[in-house]
């Protein structure tokens, strides 16, 4: 088994949520799609490679092509890109695993190649009083042959409040285009009107240095009792978070019922929820749709009934020419792979490719293929492919 050049490496740990909302909610197994998308005829083979019994996350490394994943459950595996073996990864943080929390997402540090750094996410419990919330870390990465292992972890970010309930953490990770910046999605816990008050984390994107301190010159930092983490606000549930080619960043967010999104993220913007959604709330409760004038940030795509997005992947290779530059969402009670076509900061037509299974994570290898996490319960890997001739 080849593990061996990643020396001691550090690895930052970051602020998760898992949403796997079956009991109703989110993410509830019901697989409606909207009429209003295209069903794609797959022009891609699926090529079945691995299974895990938990997945939520999972992160390719430069260099080697290794690859890490998370199950919520507390467990991060190192998979060898070469032989598909794999390790089980020591020294992983104690999880709190209940609703959707548990371990949580993974990517690697923008000095991965010279040092190791990866970042991860987790929830952790609060001091004996019911209550949970997501948080960063970091350690290090040491390797052998046949082993690895964090070591030295410190926690470098809370959410903040921690809250009672089980849902909504959504920590999702994406490294800055400058390489100097995280970016952490920290969702509402269900409690909606936090999403809205600038003095606490929760409902929100944060820019963090890699220290997990603020970062300088983030939009609210000069507010009077605002958060200076805070880089946008009013999100639900963001359950994936990515950085495109040309430096904007992007989410997809799990609406209520109905409403979920895809959002081109501004600094300072504020994105609605609860006051604004395409969706509607539990119980057949309304809630006015984005508008023009109306103050917030419109989705840049939306999706009614729900698809239930949870990763997001904007694609940079060239193995699938046509689709470079678009987004793609694994979705969970949509069961399948949602691409969005964009150009620059614009949507254009949507399709969804069936897969019959909920899809959890969704990356790019550095051969342009594009890999698959199916959820808990089936939890294939899968690759993906051009469809042969």
């Amino acid at each position: 088994m080849r593990f061996i050049g990643l020396g001691l490496a550090a690895v930052l740990v970051a602020g998760c949520s898992a949403d796997t909302e079956r009991s109703g909610g989110d993410d509830a197994s019901s697989a409606s799609v909207p009429a209003s998308i295209g069903e794609g005829e797959r022009p891609f083979d699926v090529e079945e490679v691995d299974a895990f019994d938990d997945p939520w996350a999972m992160t390719f490394l430069p260099g080697s092509g290794d690859l890490l994943v998370t199950e919520r459950s507390g467990t991060l595996h190192l998979r060898d890109a070469d032989t598909g073996e794999r390790v089980e990864v020591a020294g992983v943080p104690d999880v709190t695993v209940a609703g959707q929390g548990g371990l949580g997402d993974v990517v690697a540090g923008p000095t991965f190649e010279d040092d190791g750094t990866v970042y991860l996410s987790w929830v952790e419990s609060g001091a004996g009083d019911g209550t949970s919330g997501a948080v960063v870390g970091r350690a290090r990465l040491r390797t052998s042959d046949a082993a690895a292992s964090l070591d030295g972890l410190e926690v470098i970010w809370r959410q903040a409040p921690k809250v009672s309930g089980t849902g909504h953490f959504s920590h999702r990770i994406a490294v800055a285009p400058d390489g100097e910046h995280l970016f952490v999605s920290s969702g509402d816990r269900q409690k909606k009107d936090p999403a809205q008050d600038t003095s606490n984390t929760l409902g929100t994107i944060v820019r963090l240095t890699l220290d997990g301190e603020p970062a300088p010159g983030n939009p609210l930092a000069e507010d009077a009792g605002a958060s200076p983490e805070i880089w946008s606000y009013g999100h639900r549930n963001v359950l994936g978070l990515e950085v495109a080619a040309d430096g904007s960043l992007w989410a997809s967010e799990m609406g209520p019922e109905g409403g979920d999104e895809l959002n081109l993220v501004e600094a300072g913007g504020n994105y609605g929820w609860p006051e604004a959604s395409n969706g509607s709330d539990y119980g057949g409760g309304e809630i006015p749709d984005h508008a023009p004038g109306d103050g917030f940030v419109a989705p840049t795509a939306s999706w009614t009934p729900s698809i239930s997005p949870g990763s997001l992947m904007v694609y940079t290779g060239d193995l699938f020419p046509d689709w470079t530059g678009d987004a793609f969402l694994g979705a969970l009670s949509g069961e399948g792979l949602v691409h969005v076509d964009l150009e620059g900061t614009t949507a254009g037509d949507d399709e969804l490719f069936e897969m019959g299974e909920r899809i959890r994570a969704v990356e790019q290898a550095a051969d342009g293929a594009i890999w698959l996490l199916e959820d808990e319960g089936s939890g294939r890997l899968l690759r993906l492919t051009p469809a042969a001739a």
